[in-house]
């Protein structure tokens, strides 16, 4: 991680590079706030899996990466927006969704778009709380 401004910068090899203008995550204040991650594999830069369920697995693959290089963990998650192509993929993602946090519940959006990067179905972004 590297600080500019501020703000530290978080770049990991074990998620998928940035495909824009971003950084995997920032940090600030005791705060993190992760792009939003789509189911690319790390190495390959490839779409992983069909289904919502195979890609939401792999979208929270790259967010624990993410968060552990910011000095994180699903554990301190306290907000999330999930974006989806197709509102009835919902109860696929949701049940992998809950798999991963456990008891613990997150605030949480999910909003339909209409298209997300490389035609995943699934894109997920979080705020985290460091430590």
């Amino acid at each position: 991680m590297r600080r500019t401004k501020g703000l530290g910068i978080v770049a990991t090899d074990a998620a998928p590079k940035a495909i824009g203008p971003y950084s995997q995550a920032v940090t600030t204040d005791g705060m993190v706030y992760t792009a939003g991650q789509v189911p690319l594999d790390p190495k390959t830069g490839e779409l992983v899996g069909k289904t919502a369920a195979e890609q939401t697995e792999q979208v929270f693959r790259n967010l624990e990466a993410v968060l552990a290089a910011a000095g994180s963990s699903l554990a301190n998650v306290v907000k999330t927006t999930v974006y989806l192509t197709d509102m009835a993929d919902f109860a696929a993602m949701n049940e992998v969704y809950a798999k991963h946090f456990g008891t613990h519940k997150p605030a949480r959006s999910t909003v339909q778009a209409a298209g997300l990067p490389r035609s995943a179905r699934v894109e997920i972004e979080v705020i985290a709380v460091k430590g």
